[in-house]
């Protein structure tokens, strides 16, 4: 028996008519500006550019950018696929504020290759909240396409990488502080904001590029 349109939402399993795409066309996205990579706040300098191309997003030449958003979302599903190089480093901005480092002053949900940083941490490995939150599993596909899905409701999240799931967590029990790139100390993962904008990074040695494809988004609760 078919399920009306209503249910399969309520089961949570969000259909493609609730979906819209983030990058519909080729060129550089509309709604989305380009920032320093550990201050939102920068803007980077014109000549940094992201850009699509036949459906494919491919990051600017220099290291060391975001691409963010203009809107601000609060629960949404993201669905994507990345692909880096054998030393690419990203990772994806969640309810981040328009400044600072997303890793600490919002939430990034990293995507790296495991040659990027041999001595990296569980947490600073794909699908960890950086720095916070280690992943269940790694399912990375070195210099593949990898599908991911993220969700977040409330202070729910659930992460699922190449149909493994990788982080299912409620957001407020995290309640150790993080430490910062200086030492410094950042906000525990549940005092940061329940709604912000979303970005790409593209922070991968030798400027090797970023590449997104079949971005789309539901918005459950936007952010204004």
């Amino acid at each position: 028996m078919l399920l009306p349109l209503t249910a399969l939402v309520l089961l949570g399993q969000p259909t493609d008519e609730k979906f819209t795409p983030l990058f519909p066309k080729d060129g550089p996205p509309a709604g989305w500006v380009v920032t320093e990579w550990n201050d939102l706040a920068k803007k980077a300098p014109k000549d940094v550019t992201w850009a699509v191309k036949d459906g494919v997003l491919k990051s600017g030449d220099r290291r060391g950018t975001w691409l963010v958003s203009e809107a601000e979302y609060a629960d949404f599903v993201l669905e994507f696929e990345i692909k880096l190089t054998e030393k690419g480093n990203s990772g994806v901005a969640l309810r981040t504020p328009m400044k600072g480092d997303p890793a600490f002053d919002g939430m990034e949900l990293q995507f790296a290759d495991l040659r990027y940083n041999p001595q990296a941490k569980d947490s600073e490995l794909t699908g960890g909240i950086y720095r916070a939150i280690a992943p269940t599993r790694q399912v990375y596909k070195p210099t593949e396409w990898n599908t991911a899905r993220i969700e977040l409701a409330g202070t729910r999240l659930k992460a699922t990488i190449n149909g493994e799931l990788v982080q299912d967590v409620d957001l407020s029990k995290f309640d150790r502080k993080v430490k910062r790139h200086d030492d410094t100390d950042a906000p525990a993962v549940k005092d940061r904001p329940a709604k912000g904008h979303i970005g790409f990074q593209h922070l991968s040695r030798n400027n090797e590029p970023v590449e997104i494809r079949k971005a789309r988004i539901q918005v459950l609760k936007a952010g204004k």
